[in-house]
């Protein structure tokens, strides 16, 4: 839902150098929370000030979370905004990558959190990409039954996708995401600047996430993206600003309708499925997460087609989007049993059945748990291998 005071405009430019945002706030309101996502360049400046109306003034204390290479860009920035609003900082660094997203870097900090005496009252504060917001989260939820966490994603990746919604998780060698829970964060905080940091390869993993959403909900979004490739990998903020408010938007509106992924949720799973699987029988080292997705969104089309459900023009426009935006790493050398079992281990599995998220065509998809096993095997040799 849009806060119906900056509804009218999006963003006003001031100069190529210096622009200042008039964006929606989102807000996700749940049964049992209502938190704002919060959308304006520059306000990695103003976290603390945030940070304490969301929290109030129980909270003395803020842990971030983050990595080297994002402590070293933002730490300092973000630890003097806090401590203005009072907040009494720690920072405590995690490896960087997804191969350190499991329980030992969790344990880590809890470690950290148990020895530095951290209260419930408390906050941790994730800085970073999803890595550092999965692993964070999911030890928000845990320490002491379960602690605030305020998001401050700095990827594009993490910035529409996995800083909202509330799951956190770590990774098992055996599958992705396959040990979390559901935490949603008090407050999610998106300084849409600081993707001028990012390498060329990381936009690019989170714009394929982004016509993610295009494909499942909203075909004048997959078609902008279209248009607009450059702009958004050239870092336009103005563009960037928009992909970022929609795609919150869309995930605000269907995580509000289903927060613990029983039915409507499930569509965000889009890619998900071949991706992930590809994510684990590679060691989590050799793609990004959006990467994955993109190639699971190409199997997925491919089922689509097989199964006669999406037009051959429909699955030739979301190769040929995820072909523009940028090349992908090889699939090729990956041995399709190795990939079929390791989607046996996928967490959305209902009885033993992975249930498909698939395309009728761009702008909506269904949830299939009934395509043949021969179906997949064909569909990812074809697309993938």
């Amino acid at each position: 839902q849009l806060d119906t005071r900056t509804r009218p405009l999006y963003l006003r430019i001031v100069s190529r150098t210096q622009i200042k945002s008039i964006m929606p706030v989102i807000r996700v309101k749940l049964p049992s929370l209502a938190y704002r996502i919060e959308i304006e360049t520059g306000s990695l400046d103003s976290v603390g000030e945030r940070a304490r109306e969301a929290l109030g003034e129980s909270a003395r204390r803020a842990v971030v979370v983050t990595n080297k290479t994002v402590d070293a860009i933002f730490g300092a920035r973000v630890s003097r905004s806090l401590k203005r609003d009072g907040f009494s900082v720690d920072r405590i660094t995690i490896g960087d990558g997804e191969r350190f997203k499991t329980l030992k870097t969790a344990n880590e900090i809890y470690t950290f959190l148990i020895t530095n005496r951290i209260e419930r009252a408390d906050a941790i504060i994730a800085l970073g990409g999803g890595v550092v917001g999965d692993v964070a989260g999911f030890v928000a939820a845990t320490y002491l039954r379960g602690v605030r966490i305020v998001h401050l994603p700095t990827t594009l990746l993490a910035q529409i996708d996995s800083s909202v919604g509330g799951k956190t998780a770590v990774n098992h060698s055996l599958g992705k995401n396959l040990i979390g829970a559901f935490h949603q964060p008090s407050l999610v905080v998106i300084d849409p600047e600081s993707l001028g940091t990012l390498p060329p390869r990381q936009l690019r993993a989170g714009l394929f996430e982004a016509m993610k959403y295009g494909v499942i909900r909203d075909r004048r979004l997959f078609n902008r993206i279209s248009r607009r490739i450059n702009d958004v990998l050239g870092n336009d903020l103005a563009e960037l600003s928009h992909l970022i408010t929609r795609s919150c938007a869309i995930k605000a509106e269907i995580v509000a309708a289903d927060e613990r992924e029983t039915g409507l949720r499930r569509i965000l799973n889009f890619g998900h499925t071949v991706g992930h699987a590809l994510e684990a029988v590679t060691g989590y080292r050799r793609f990004l997460h959006g990467e994955a997705v993109a190639h699971g969104m190409r199997a997925a089309a491919a089922i689509s087609e097989r199964i006669e459900l999406l037009s051959r023009l429909d699955r030739a426009a979301i190769e040929d989007l995820i072909r523009r935006i940028g090349k992908l790493p090889d699939t090729n050398s990956l041995a399709l049993d190795a990939i079929m079992t390791a989607m046996q281990h996928d967490k959305k599995s209902v009885r033993g059945n992975l249930t498909f998220v698939l395309p009728k065509d761009i702008g909506s998809v269904v949830l299939r748990p009934d395509v043949q096993d021969g179906v997949v095997r064909s569909a990812i040799r074809e697309a993938l291998l």
